[in-house]
This record gives structure tokens, sequence and C-alpha cells, in this order.
């Protein structure tokens, strides 16, 4: 049961213990025997243990219950090193990043740090003094990169899912190099607190999977503004569904598409033209020149400075610790002066208005992920020309404020895997999500490296039928609190846990028992993101329901940080006077853990 869905069941009905998830997880990698694949590993036991805890204590809520996840090792992940592929750099966090810190309160069980290109510098796998990790489908193949052990432990079926980051491309070239799926959101949707820069306003945490759904799950447990990171914001996520009827898809035309002379990449993006035409979607060629020449503007303009930013100290320090091809990269170019920055910036805006107007009308931009695949022989061979050569279709997309998804669209006889790339507004994840996933369903192929046939549709998220209303729950009535019970028996059943936007307080209202919050909009900027979980309720029970709640509580509309608006409860403004605020502790469960925890 390779993917992150079919074990989230195992672990729910009861058939599959987390523990023994987690086991099979040490399993298959030592079965796999790539040295190069991790830096830096959890100790089995201890995996085991945090497994046998989160059993006991049971779901929840916890959107990722046990799963096995694999974090790039430029992500902070408390107690295990934190090296960017690079020793002389390394050090050992004592908090995880936002992320991270976001993936276990869901449930999720680290397991590990994966290698990398150094300092995330490169498209192609290969940069990294640990090694490299091979490509799971073909071990004469480049694995792609940078997050390349991300991709291929994924690919591999050591873990479900995996986290990388995305600069430039980092989080889909491997992902279409190895038959996955690459989802890369909004700049700005999942906080970068706890990640060593690249470019820190252009990265991303990626996500690799093996499917859609899958990596929607970890999306949605990750995202939201977060006070730590001046570079988060509120971007309306969507939701993954159906793919939109009458799809308008626009694609390079024949003038502007470059499969760097590989004539099996080329049929293969023919065919996967074919199949979204097969799914409804019009075919528009369009002008990729504000695109290409935005490409342009990432390696030649003023951003490789905040690369250097990040290794300044080390470099001026110890510059032979950094890798010659990196240092080249990073270090080689003169920094450009102020006059220079502001004229990039801009023919950045130029190019931005450009950019809009060839996707207006569109629901999404298609291209190939990577013009083709590259053998460790051409990279040696050619190690600047030939990274260059995988980011044609990637390069932009970050500096154009898009959100990206890559998808398997071929998979050849010989091991050789072709995908594709949706590309989209910001705010167009949900979108890009259900038309990445009706194209990966459709392509039939295997998932990654493991022979695994593609499940079916229905293993979508949940969501709503029409005799059902969504109901968002901040206090007593979550998973495992004192009056969840009132929800179950109304039939009502859990769909996700995600956050408010970031205008919200939480107060701890007197009374009880149970111990009860208020949960209150104040204006922008004066609130936090506040956990909960959304419900689904027969509409027939909901009258009910909301009869019972007693004053200062109601039922009003919440604005959650997937952009969705549900009901849920409120509390009248005049019973917070003089109740305490908790809003710090990020949601109800936490306040009351750490009341339990000092008593």
């Amino acid at each position: 049961m390779p993917t992150l869905t079919s074990i989230l069941a195992s672990h729910h009905d009861g058939s599959r213990r987390l523990a023994e998830t987690i086991a099979t997880s040490y399993a298959r990698l030592r079965a796999h025997g790539d040295e190069a694949l991790f830096i830096s590993l959890k100790p089995e036991a201890d995996a085991l243990a945090e497994a046998e805890r989160l059993q006991a204590e049971g779901p929840q809520g916890r959107a990722l219950w046990g799963i096995p996840v694999a974090v790039k090792d430029n992500i902070d992940v408390a107690g295990l090193p934190t090296t960017a592929a690079c020793p002389a750099f390394a050090y050992t966090p004592g908090h995880d990043a936002s992320a991270v810190a976001r993936l276990k309160a869901a449930g999720a069980i680290i397991i590990g740090k994966t290698n990398l290109d150094q300092f995330a510098t490169g498209l192609n796998g290969t940069r990294s003094p640990y090694g490299t990790p091979r490509n799971a489908l073909r071990t004469d193949l480049v694995p792609g990169g940078s997050s390349s052990g991300s991709a291929s432990a994924v690919a591999a079926g050591i873990v479900p899912v995996a986290l990388g980051t995305d600069t430039a491309g980092s989080g889909r070239v491997p992902a279409g190099l190895q038959n996955l799926v690459g989802l890369k959101p909004s700049p700005g949707l999942v906080p970068t607190a706890g990640v060593v820069p690249a470019c820190r306003t252009l990265d991303c945490v990626s996500v690799f999977a093996l499917t859609v759904a899958d990596a929607w799950l970890v999306l949605q447990a990750m995202a939201g503004p977060d006070a730590d990171d001046p570079f988060s914001r509120p971007v309306p996520m969507g939701r993954l569904g159906a793919c939109p009827p009458r799809l308008r898809l626009g694609v390079p035309s024949e003038q502007e598409i470059d499969f760097a002379g590989d004539e099996g990449a080329r049929a293969s993006f023919k065919q996967a033209r074919a199949r979204a035409q097969g799914l409804g979607a019009e075919i528009v060629p369009i002008d990729m020149a504000p695109f290409y020449q935005t490409a342009q503007l990432l390696y030649d303009g003023p951003w490789v400075a905040e690369r250097w930013l990040a290794i300044r100290d080390l470099h001026e320090r110890q510059p032979d610790a950094i890798l010659p091809v990196i240092r080249a990269v990073i270090a080689g170019k003169p920094l450009p002066d102020a006059a220079a920055t502001f004229a990039a910036r801009y023919r950045l805006a130029e190019l931005s208005v450009a950019a809009r107007s060839a996707l207006k009308g569109l629901d999404a931009l298609m291209v190939p992920t990577a013009p083709r695949p590259v053998t460790l022989a051409e990279m040696a061979a050619d190690p600047i020309g030939a990274n260059s050569m995988l980011g044609r279709y990637t390069n932009f997309v970050n500096l154009l404020d898009l959100c990206a998804l890559a998808a398997p669209a071929s998979l050849a006889a010989d091991g050789t895997a072709r995908g594709v790339t949706f590309i989209a507004p910001r705010g167009h994840d949900g979108a890009l999500a259900s038309i990445g996933a009706s194209f990966h369903a459709a392509a039939a192929l295997p998932l990654g490296a493991t022979g695994v046939p593609h499940p079916a549709l229905t293993e979508l998220p949940a969501s709503p039928g029409p005799d059902m209303v969504e109901i968002a729950v901040v206090g007593a009535h979550l998973s495992g609190m004192p009056l969840n019970g009132e929800l179950t028996a109304l039939g009502g059943s859990f769909l996700r846990a995600t956050t408010t936007t970031s205008d919200y307080r939480l107060f701890a209202l007197p009374g009880g028992p149970p111990a009860r919050p208020g949960l209150l909009r104040v204006s922008p900027g004066e609130g936090s993101a506040i956990a909960l979980e959304v419900w689904s309720l027969p509409i027939v029970g909901f009258g009910g329901f909301i009869a019972g709640i007693p004053a200062p509580l109601g039922i009003g509309t919440l604005a959650l940080a997937d952009g969705t608006r549900v009901k849920g409860f409120l509390c009248e403004a005049i019973a917070t006077d003089g109740a305490r605020d908790v809003s710090d502790f990020g949601g109800w469960r936490a306040f009351v853990t750490a009341q339990a925890s000092t008593a």
C-alpha cells in the first residue's frame, strides 16, 4: 500500500498499526541499498516509539496520522542536522521548520533528511559531497534536483510523500524524471521559516507524492500564514475536486517548444495534449516569450546575489568547503549594483504584465516538466549546460508569482519517465490539483518506480454531498474532545484540519465543564491563525445542533486559510471582556494540552 491515502485508510480501519508502517519504510530503505539517499536518518527505534505514542493517542483529527515523511536536508527538523549538503555548514536545530512542525501536528513521522544539490543550487541531483541518489527508474539517469533524495525516496516506495524545496524547479524536475507528482504551491502559501534560503524571496516548500490526492493532503496540513515568516501571506488555495469542464489549456507554440533533440519527449508531449483534449480541454497555443525572458533573469540578474547571501559567511571563511560548481554558479559572477538590481525589478514587472496577458482566459499553462532526461555521463561532461537545459520550463514560475503542479505523462519500457507541468496564477492551487489529478489518472501509469497501478479517483479527499453542510469547530467539539460525540451522533464525519485566516483571536471563556473557547473575528493585523477542524454534518441534524449551542456562542461564517468560508463557532464580543486570550497557543487543543502539563 504505497499511497498516503491507502496507508491512512489502513490506520483508521485498524488493519495496520502505525509502527508496522514505519518499520516497512525502514525495511524498504535497507532493501533499496542507496547510501546517498539520506544524509541523516532518525534511529528506527525512535521512530517506532513515536508511532506507538501516536497509536495510543488515536487519530484525534490528525490528517496525516502515522504517515512516514522524508524531508530535504535544507529544511530544519529538530534534533537532526541540517547540512544543505555541505558538511562545513552543518548545524543541529532546536526547532522544526514551520512546515515540518505543522506536519508533525497533523500526525506525520519524520524518518530522516534527504540528499540534495548543495545549497539547493542545481536541477540535476549530482552536486552533493554525499553522493548522487539513484534515479529509482534508471540508474544511469540523473535523479533530478535539487530535491534529489526526496524524489528518489518517494519513487522507490520508501515513503509515500516527501518535502522538497523549489526556487527554480527543484520540486518539479525530479518529479518529471522519476514518474512522480511534484506540487509547488503558490509563493507564500507554505511558510519557509526554518528553511535554508536559496533565494529567500522566491523559495517554496514543495511536495513529492505518488498521487495528486496525497500531495494535496500534505499541502493542506502545511498551508497558512506564519507570524515567524515575513514572506508568508494569506493565499486562497481552493479545493481538490473534479477536473473543471470546458478546460482551456495554453501550450507553447511549435516554434517555441524545445525537447533538446529527444523525439521520445516530443512524442510524449504530443500524447499529453491529446490526453488533455480527451478530458475536454481546448488547447490554445500561446506566446512563451515573456516566460522565457523571465527565466533568463533568474541567473543573469540580481537574484544570484540572494543565493550568495545564504552562503556568504562560509564562502568568506572557508570557500573550499563549497563545491567548485556551486561556487561557479553563486560566487563566480560579480554582484549587481543597485541600479542593475532595480533595472531587473522593472523588467520583471513588465514581463509579469505580459505573462498575465498570455494567461488571460486560460485555466492553466501546460508545458513539459523538462525537455528530456539526462544521463549521468552527459551531466559529468557538461555540468552547467545540461543543468540549464533541465530548467527551461521551470525557472520562470516563482519569479512570476505562479503555482505549478508536475504530473507524470509517460513511462517508456526502458524506464524513461517524462512529465508535464500545469501552471497558473497564485491562488489557483486547487484548480491545478484538480486538473493534474484527472490527467494523471487518465495516463494510467504505475506509481513512481513501484509498479503499483494508479488508484481510482474515488480516493480524492472527502467533500460534503448535497445533503451535508460543512461546519468548523474550534473547541470542545474537536475530535477527541468532550463534545465531539455530539457531531458523530448526528452522523458527522471529519473532513480536514486547517486554520482560520490570521484575523481571529481565541479566548478561554469562564464556566464549564467542559471548558469552552470563544473565537472572535478582529481587524486585519490584530489576530492569529487558529487551528480548527472542518466536519461534514447532515443538513437534517444541523438545525437541532445549532439550537443547542449556549450563549454567548453562536454559528457564523469563518474565513479559512485555504480561501474557503464555512459555517463555524463564533463568540459574542462582550463575552471576551476579562476572558483569557489564548491565541498565542494557536488553537484550543494546544492550550488544553499545555494546561494539563502544568496542572
